[in-house]
């Protein structure tokens, strides 16, 4: 028993049926058979010497199939369109009626749950942004406490000038700067960013370096050294490549007390002549890394006078192995600081 038919409910457009006629290939054949026809007349009927019965084997055959062959590339091209058509409609067909079929299911259910995979999409793709967001605004106000100091075990890195109350000027009355309430730079993370990450994972040198940047001093020795270790790498020097000779902590201290020449030469201990070569003639045929030169000796001896009160022998060797530390002990070669 077949089931009531629902008068609400339209049937699907119908498809149109292939078109089995044959009639390209009747024509192209009629008109190559015509066209044979016309040549073997031609020949057989011309007077006898007629240019025609003079033509050779290869003419005779272009004559005959060159013709044929463009009418079957006809006849072909016509074929094939015709079954693109075909194709076309029977898809246009099949999409409208996917259509009616999704409009009566919305008319008989309003309000229902039935919801198009478009849509269950387009839910799926915001929930997925919404927990991205989540996500990132967690890690930028993440405070890692793996890798923060407590404050009563940080030693302040340097050693700030005592301001002069004659000189300094007034302060306005709108609360403590940012630089007063942030905990000072300490030693061990002052070392670890002028030894600059070691690679897109080093998270320790990252936060090293971010924490060296929020620091106005030390900022400066950063973006200086950031320059000039730059303007090496142009012409193929890198610090890793170095090794400097030891040097006694003592030297340094007395350094940054501002003594100079041969009593401290050990200081500038690189002594890879193709390195220095290199650097010494770019010192005096680039002007702009001659100043980035000058300017980043200048930072370091300020930043390291001010570190060496704060800090040990040993934190002094640390200091002399970064790369920034060996930047300045080619330069200072170069620029006859040693000398």
């Amino acid at each position: 028993m077949k089931p009531a038919r629902d008068p609400m409910r339209k049937d699907p457009a119908p498809l149109p049926p292939p078109d089995p006629g044959r009639g390209l290939e009747i024509g192209g054949a009629v008109m190559s058979l015509f066209w044979i026809v016309l040549i073997l007349a031609y020949v057989f009927m011309s007077p006898p010497g007629n240019e025609a019965q003079t033509f050779g084997l290869v003419m005779t055959l272009l004559m005959v199939f060159l013709p044929v062959a463009l009418i079957w590339v006809v006849v072909t091209t016509l074929r094939s369109v015709r079954d693109l058509r075909g194709e076309a409609a029977r898809l246009q067909a099949t999409v409208d009626a996917m259509r009616s079929s999704y409009v009566q299911a919305q008319g008989q259910q309003p309000g229902s749950q039935v919801r198009s995979s478009v849509e269950k999409k387009i839910d799926e793709i915001a929930a997925v942004t919404r927990q991205a967001e989540t996500v990132l605004a967690s890690f930028s106000s993440r405070r890692d406490a793996g890798l923060t100091v407590p404050s009563a075990d940080r030693k302040a890195a340097l050693v700030r000038p005592p301001s002069d109350a004659g000189t300094e000027q007034p302060a306005l009355a709108l609360g403590a700067p940012a630089e007063d309430m942030r905990p000072p730079l300490s030693v061990a993370d002052f070392i670890r960013a002028l030894q600059f990450p070691e690679s897109p994972e080093d998270k320790e040198g990252f936060r090293a370096l971010r924490l060296a940047l929020e620091d106005r001093t030390v900022a400066k020795l950063i973006r200086s050294a950031q320059d000039v270790l730059t303007l090496l790498s142009q012409d193929g020097i890198y610090m890793d490549d170095l090794k400097p000779d030891l040097c006694q902590p003592e030297l340094w201290r007395r350094f940054a007390a501002g003594e100079r020449g041969r009593s401290i030469a050990p200081l500038g201990g690189i002594r890879d002549r193709t390195s220095l070569a290199l650097t010494a003639a770019r010192m005096k045929a680039d002007p702009v890394f001659r100043d980035a030169a000058h300017h980043f000796l200048r930072t370091f001896d300020k930043t390291v006078a001010a570190f060496e009160p704060n800090a040990s022998d040993a934190e002094l060797a640390e200091l002399s192995d970064t790369r920034t530390a060996r930047a300045f002990m080619l330069f200072g070669r170069v620029t006859g600081t040693f000398d």
